[in-house]
C-alpha cells in the first residue's frame, strides 16, 4: 500500500479513464472521492446510463459525485471541506477554474493522450491520425488555467499502427497512460 498525506479525489468520465482506476487501485492509490459527469441517456433505447467511471466507482463502493458545472459554489466548497491532496484528471470533460485547480494541496494531475506539446486539446488521439503521425504517446502534466499548457512530470511514446483506428489507439493509450499515472 502506498502512503499518501490525504483524500484522492478522481475526475474522469469515458471508458478512457477506467485504465488509470484500475493501476491506481492495483498500485493502492485507491480514490476517495470520484467525480463524474452526469448520467446521460445511451443506446437504441436511450436509456440513462452511469458513465463508465461511475460504473467503476459503485462497482468498487467508492463514493461518486455526478457534476453538471465544475464551477458550481456548492460542489467547490463541499470539495474544500475534503482537504484534497491531490485531483486526478482523466478525460473529464470539463475546463476547471482556477479555485479547482488550486484546491487540492498538491494540485491536479491530468493524464493527457498525446506527446505534449503536440495535439493539445479535446481529441490528440484523432488529430494524432489525421496529421499522420508515426508515434504517438501520453502525457502526465499539471494542470493550469491555459488549455495542457502545465509542466509535464512524464511521457510515454508507441507507434501508431499503419492502419489503427482511433479507437484501438486509444485503448492502447488508455493502459499505457493509466500505468504512467499510478507510477507518477
Amino acid at each position: 500500500m502506498t502512503s499518501r498525506p490525504g483524500p484522492i479525489v478522481f475526475f474522469g468520465t469515458p471508458a478512457f479513464a477506467v485504465p488509470t482506476l484500475d493501476a491506481m487501485a492495483a498500485a493502492g492509490l485507491v480514490p476517495d472521492l470520484v467525480v463524474t459527469q452526469p448520467s446521460r441517456p445511451s443506446g437504441r433505447g436511450r436509456r440513462v446510463e452511469l458513465p463508465p467511471v461511475g460504473r467503476w466507482a459503485e462497482g468498487g463502493g467508492i463514493e461518486l459525485v455526478q457534476v453538471r458545472r465544475v464551477r458550481d459554489a456548492e460542489f467547490l466548497a463541499d470539495l474544500a471541506g475534503r482537504e484534497p491532496w491531490v485531483g486526478v484528471v482523466v478525460a473529464f470533460g470539463q475546463i476547471f477554474p482556477r479555485a479547482l485547480l488550486e484546491l487540492p494541496r498538491s494540485g491536479c494531475i491530468n493524464l493527457h493522450a498525446s506527446l505534449l506539446p503536440r495535439h493539445r486539446g479535446a481529441a490528440p488521439v484523432q488529430a494524432a491520425l489525421v496529421a499522420g503521425d508515426e508515434v504517438t504517446g501520453v502525457c502526465v502534466m499539471r494542470m493550469e488555467k491555459g488549455l495542457d499548457t502545465g509542466p509535464v512530470y512524464a511521457c510515454r511514446e508507441t507507434p501508431i499502427e499503419p492502419d489503427e483506428t482511433a479507437d484501438v489507439l486509444g485503448r492502447r493509450l488508455a493502459l499505457l497512460g493509466g500505468e504512467l499515472m499510478a507510477r507518477t
